[in-house]
C-alpha cells in the first residue's frame, strides 16, 4: 500500500512539475512591500539560437488597484512564450483596497494608485533590465500590457516624466523607453503626456459604452463635477485619435456598444492579437487601423456611442 501511495503521490508531483511552465522571482523589496512576477520564457529547440536575445512583454493585471493578481495575465504570457516572447506578469500595490474609488472618493488617493502602480512596473522594469544576460532579453524591446488599472498602469508608466514621478531611489536609466504598449479599456489623465518625441506604438481596445473608464474623453466612472472623486480621463478612442495626429503607430479596437467587461478581451481570450501587434512592431509595420467588432448589445448612453 506504501509503495501504491509513493507512485500516485510521484505521479503528481511530475504532474505539476510539468505544467508549472513559469517560475516565481521577486522583483523589488522594500520596508513596505515584497513584490513578485511570474515569468515564461521561451523554449527554445535549437541551441544556436539560445545566444540570441528575445522581447519581454510585462502584464499588469486590473481589478480597480484593489483586487486581482498576477494570474490573470497568465494566458497572454502563456501565448507570448509558445511565439518566441519572454513574458511576466506582476504584482503590485492593490493600494485602493478598502478604499473608494469612485465618484465618492478621493481624487488625491486615485492619483496616489496611479503612481504607485506605474512606479512598481518601472520597477519590474529595471529588474530587468539588470538581470537581461541571465534571462536573455533584448532591453531595446521590452512591451507593456494592462487591463483596466492595468492599462491605466501602462499607459502612465510610458508617458509620465520618471524624474517627477519617481517614488524610490533606484531608477530607470532617462534614455529608456518601451517598445510599445498593449491597453485593454485603460485611460490616461493628460493626453499632452503623449508628445511628437516619446510617442510609441500602442494597440487599444475597448467597449464603445465603457461606463467604468471612458472609452474617449469623460469623467472617470461617469462622475458629476460636484463628486469628491471626479477625475478627466482620455481613453481608447481619445489616445487613438491624438496618436493619429502626431503620426504615430496605433491600433484601436471597438467593441461596439460593449461595456466595461471587455477590458480583458485580447489577454484572456484571444491572446493572439496581441502577439501579432508584437511581431508588427518588431518587424517595423506602420499601423493607423480602427477595427470596429459588434456586441449585439444596445448602448444605454446614447452620447457614448461611438459607433454609428
Amino acid at each position: 500500500m506504501s509503495k501504491i501511495t509513493f507512485f500516485i503521490l510521484a505521479f503528481f508531483t511530475l504532474s505539476f512539475a510539468s505544467a508549472q511552465d513559469y517560475k516565481t522571482i521577486t522583483y523589488f523589496v522594500n520596508d513596505s512591500a515584497q513584490l513578485q512576477l511570474d515569468l515564461f520564457l521561451p523554449k527554445t529547440a535549437k541551441k544556436s539560437k539560445l545566444k540570441e536575445k528575445t522581447p519581454l512583454l510585462i502584464h499588469v493585471h486590473g481589478g480597480g488597484f484593489a483586487v486581482g493578481t498576477r494570474e490573470w495575465g497568465h494566458t497572454v504570457c502563456r501565448e507570448a512564450a509558445k511565439n518566441g516572447i519572454a513574458a511576466a506578469s506582476i504584482s503590485y500595490t492593490l493600494y485602493m483596497k478598502g478604499k473608494k474609488f469612485s465618484c465618492d472618493g478621493i481624487l488625491t488617493e486615485k492619483v496616489k494608485a496611479f503612481q504607485i502602480a506605474a512606479n512598481q512596473l518601472w520597477q519590474a522594469t529595471l529588474f530587468f533590465i539588470k538581470n537581461s544576460e541571465t534571462y536573455n532579453i533584448d532591453t531595446s524591446k521590452i512591451f507593456i500590457s494592462g487591463s483596466s488599472a492595468g492599462a491605466e498602469t501602462v499607459l502612465h508608466a510610458a508617458f509620465w516624466d520618471r524624474s517627477l514621478m519617481n517614488l524610490y531611489p533606484t531608477r530607470l536609466p532617462d534614455s529608456f523607453r518601451y517598445a510599445g504598449l498593449i491597453s485593454g479599456s485603460g485611460a490616461i489623465m493628460d493626453l499632452n503626456l503623449i508628445t511628437k518625441k516619446n510617442v510609441l506604438p500602442i494597440m487599444l481596445f475597448h467597449g464603445s459604452c465603457d461606463p467604468t473608464v471612458p472609452y474617449a474623453t469623460a469623467a472617470h466612472h461617469l462622475c458629476p463635477t460636484n463628486s469628491s472623486g471626479w477625475i478627466m480621463l482620455f481613453g481608447s478612442y481619445s489616445i487613438y485619435n491624438h496618436i493619429l495626429g502626431l503620426n504615430g503607430n496605433t491600433h484601436l479596437y471597438t467593441y461596439c456598444n460593449g461595456g466595461h467587461e471587455y477590458s480583458d478581451e485580447l489577454f484572456g481570450k484571444q491572446p493572439t492579437e496581441t502577439i501579432t501587434f508584437i511581431k508588427q512592431v518588431l518587424a517595423g509595420q506602420k499601423m493607423q487601423s480602427h477595427t470596429i467588432i459588434s456586441t449585439g448589445k444596445i448602448c444605454t448612453k446614447g452620447e457614448y456611442n461611438f459607433c454609428e
